[in-house]
């Protein structure tokens, strides 16, 4: 429904470009008689120059949109296609979500401050494997020590497009974030829990995931 609004927009401000087009060839041919037609030929020449770059714009986005068009109706045919158990969450396979043992803060500098908090994280099917589950991710960090007003120290999100461009597949396949804890993390001498919830964008569920990080012994 979307597609076809904004085809039938396009459509619309082409033909309307059109019709000005027409209008300024007109109006420019009728300054061709006058006696002073010098500057409005000019001005004329300009619009109808700046309404040929518009109207060659709108074609192109008219055929960029038949073209998007055509491929969306082919992924519909595709779909409509496949037997009812590979549809919807049958396509998808992930099961759960694995923080991995890698998590933990480190220093930048080797002040023996921890900068940054570093997530490791495994999207894993009903077979076990990791894979690139595309969704977003919410991460907060506890210390579940202080008062209910004070645990949640920090959280973030990342969406889809950010998630995209942390994915490491080399010999430990995971979702790799970073997180700048300077503020939040002074002194790393009591465990600190870190939570990570990852919503599917295929399937829309919710996958829940914490793990407790323990200081070094000295």
């Amino acid at each position: 429904m979307n597609i076809e609004y904004r085809n039938s927009e396009i459509a619309r401000r082409y033909y309307t470009f059109t019709i000005m087009l027409l209008c300024s060839f007109a109006l420019m041919h009728f300054a061709v008689g006058c006696e002073n037609a010098g500057p409005p030929r000019v001005v004329l020449a300009k619009q109808i120059d700046k309404l040929r770059q518009d109207k060659a714009q709108l074609q192109k986005q008219i055929e960029q949109s038949k073209d998007e068009n055509e491929k969306l109706q082919e992924r519909l045919q595709v779909l409509s296609g496949l037997p009812a158990k590979v549809k919807g969450e049958n396509l998808y396979r992930l099961q759960r979500v694995k923080i991995g043992g890698y998590t933990n803060f480190y220093e930048e500098d080797e002040d023996g401050k921890k900068e940054k908090l570093i997530v490791y994280l495994q999207p894993i099917d009903e077979d076990g494997d990791i894979i690139k589950a595309t969704g977003a991710v919410d991460v907060q960090l506890w210390d579940l020590n202080k008062e209910n007003g004070q645990a949640l120290l920090d959280q973030w999100h990342m969406g889809p497009d950010q998630l995209k461009e942390l994915w490491f597949a080399t010999l430990m396949t995971h979702y790799k974030l970073t997180f700048d804890v300077t503020e939040k993390v002074s002194e790393f001498k009591e465990p600190l829990t870190v939570k990570v919830n990852f919503t599917d964008y295929l399937t829309g569920k919710v996958f829940k995931e914490q793990k407790v990080i323990k200081p070094s012994s000295p």
